[in-house]
């Protein structure tokens, strides 16, 4: 089995940055993409950005240029660089990674979510 384990949310003032990392350890061959979510109180979980194995990544247009992803393939983890944060970012951050076991089939995981809060 995988797990998928995140770390560094914490509370922010507008303005600052937090790094957010996520360790996947378990039954791994290999990791195809990996990704950040996030959902907001009373909204619905929506992408914040990808990152495929060869390092190719993409933006939601309310993170572009404040966030920047990035991965260690060496450590199966995936970091979330976030600058210049606002009030608006305030969510539960969840990692989310499609992993190929031993017989390369592929599997879409989830972590448990860290909560990030910006105060304005």
């Amino acid at each position: 089995q995988v797990q998928l384990v995140e770390s560094g949310g914490g509370l922010v003032q507008a303005g600052g940055s937090l790094r957010l990392s996520c360790a996947a350890s378990g039954s791994i061959f290999s990791i195809n993409f990996m990704a950040w979510y996030r959902q907001a109180p009373g909204k619905q979980r929506e992408l914040v950005t990808t990152i495929t194995g060869g390092g190719s990544t993409n933006y939601a247009d309310s993170v572009k240029g404040r966030f920047t992803i990035s991965r260690d393939n060496a450590k199966n983890t995936v970091y979330l660089q976030m600058n210049s944060l606002k009030p608006e970012d305030t969510a539960v951050y969840y990692c989310n990674a499609a992993i190929h076991d031993k017989w390369y089939k592929e599997y879409v995981y989830w972590g448990q979510g860290t909560q990030v809060t910006v105060s304005s």
